[in-house]
């Protein structure tokens, strides 16, 4: 019986915004572009990313999926990440197209602006997947088949409406209150659906990778990809090991003199060794394996922070008046028809803006600080909320009574 290893990587940049302040507020209407502002600076920032992750990283894939025909791998790319590479990174665009091409690597669906839309507006979550989909229609010529929520934000009421939109797989993360004594290394199918298969992320072995490599102080350091391999051939009983995880793990999480390269350079051929070990793209392994249990999720699991929730987004008061003010504006502002005040719009729902507001402490605070471009959760506020007025007054100009 083969094992899979299915290796699903997730590319996504913001739009941010710039510290916009509130004298901008009413006069310029430009809250994300910020070319002198090296902190917010969208421009700046993907060139780094472009250099550092995604170039270098594919580069690598490239070479491996021309050296195995066995390797196979899953990404997803946010609509406003393939903006900000037509823009700037051309090449680290055209690097993805060339790992399609291969016919080996399977885009999968999502919302285009990376947002948490699902839970505040279910008409506008379904404009942003299927802006999505055209995206990656026109971009990439493949029509996704499985879906992920943003920030892998699941629960049955997500299951549910993707079986009914026709997808054949949804990812999700495999926490332990969920699973139980169940193991995430299979195929399961949630809780009433008809034909969707769920897909859990091994959160231990994933993390492992994007979190733990490059530290010296954890018990399985060095990481080598004869070792993590050998971890999988011992796991026991398993038909497929799903290590999902963000793209700039290579390269910008984890740095180039950690050996990351080193490690991803080697992890198929020490993995192929064995023989029944393959790869799979998440479509694969839902057409060769079929479910063992159903898996009911009524609450919402992502795969962020200790606690698994969406409290990474929405755990303060902040958070929470920042994104129930923006999406009260939503049908006033569609209504306008005013395609540029629209995507402004959608541009502040993606999640990230309201993660930089987060004020956790200890580990979590800490990653929290490392993503954000403010010097603290107050600035990240500050900077929405004057965004969010200047949307206000850009309304009253067209004689709308906000």
């Amino acid at each position: 019986m083969s094992r899979a290893i299915v290796l699903y990587l997730h590319v996504h940049q913001p739009f941010r915004v710039r510290h916009y302040t509130i004298f901008d507020a009413g006069v310029d209407h430009e809250y994300f572009d910020a070319p002198y502002d090296d902190r917010t600076s969208n421009e700046r920032i993907m060139h780094k990313v472009a250099e550092k992750s995604y170039l270098p990283t594919n580069r690598r894939l490239l070479q491996l999926l021309n050296d195995h025909p066995e390797f196979k791998l899953s990404l997803s790319i946010t609509g406003t990440a393939i903006e900000q590479m037509e823009r700037w990174s051309p090449d680290a665009l055209q690097s993805f197209k060339d790992l399609c091409a291969t016919g080996r690597v399977e885009i999968v669906a999502e919302t285009y602006h990376h947002s948490l839309t699902f839970f505040y507006s279910r008409s506008e979550f379904e404009r942003q997947v299927k802006m999505h989909e055209q995206k990656v229609q026109e971009v990439f010529g493949q029509t996704p088949r499985v879906f992920r929520n943003t920030e892998l934000a699941y629960n049955n009421d997500l299951a549910y409406w993707a079986d009914k939109a026709g997808y054949k797989g949804i990812l999700a993360e495999g926490w332990d209150p969920v699973l139980g004594w169940r193991s995430p290394n299979f195929v399961y199918q949630p809780t009433y659906t008809d034909n969707i298969r769920l897909l859990m992320k091994n959160y231990r072995l994933s993390d492992d990778i994007a979190f733990r490599f490059g530290d010296r102080n954890w018990a399985g350091w060095p990481l080598t990809a004869d070792k993590f391999a050998h971890w999988l051939n011992e796991s026991g009983e398993a038909t497929n090991f799903n290590l999902f995880m963000d793209y700039e793990t290579f390269g910008e999480h984890q740095w180039d003199e950690s050996g990351i390269f080193d490690f991803l350079e080697h992890l198929p051929g020490q993995w192929l060794r064995t023989p029944g070990n393959t790869f799979m793209t998440v479509s694969e392994v839902i057409d060769n394996f079929q479910p063992v249990d159903r898996v009911d999720m009524p609450n919402t699991v992502t795969w962020a922070d200790t606690e698994r929730d969406l409290s990474a987004w929405l755990g303060n008061s902040m958070q929470g008046s920042a994104i129930h003010a923006l999406y009260d504006l939503e049908q006033t502002i569609l209504d306008t028809g005013d395609l540029t005040l629209i995507e402004d719009w959608r541009r502040l729902t993606t999640s990230d803006h309201f993660y930089y507001m987060c004020t956790k402490w200890f580990n979590d605070g800490d990653i929290h600080a490392y993503f954000s471009p403010y010097a603290n959760p107050y600035d990240a506020f500050i900077a929405f909320m004057n965004a969010y007025h200047d949307l206000k007054f850009r309304l009253a100009t067209k004689g709308v009574d906000v």
